[in-house]
């Protein structure tokens, strides 16, 4: 299991979201990513996005000047399973 950190602190919507799904692919199940934002909007976007894939997220911080995710990569990734179904 590793911990990756992705600081995203000054970007705004879309990109924390963006730049979280793309650190997301190729880690392993059981690793985690540790995410750092300042966007009030990523507390809606990073979790919708993390239900999307599938894997887990908790708010581990929360502050006026950021706000910190702890995603979990899992196996379960509904992205996998849809295109296992469309293969």
């Amino acid at each position: 299991m590793t911990r990756t950190t992705l600081d995203l602190t000054g970007l705004k919507c879309p990109l924390p979201a963006l730049k979280t799904r793309k650190a997301l692919k190729p880690l392993k199940a059981g690793d985690q990513l540790e995410v750092y934002c300042t966007d009030p909007l990523s507390v809606i976007d990073i979790p919708n996005l993390v239900r999307e894939t599938g894997d887990k997220v908790e708010i581990t911080e929360r502050t006026e000047a950021r706000i910190v995710f702890l995603i979990e990569k899992t196996n379960g990734s509904i992205e996998s399973a849809n295109d296992a179904l469309h293969s």
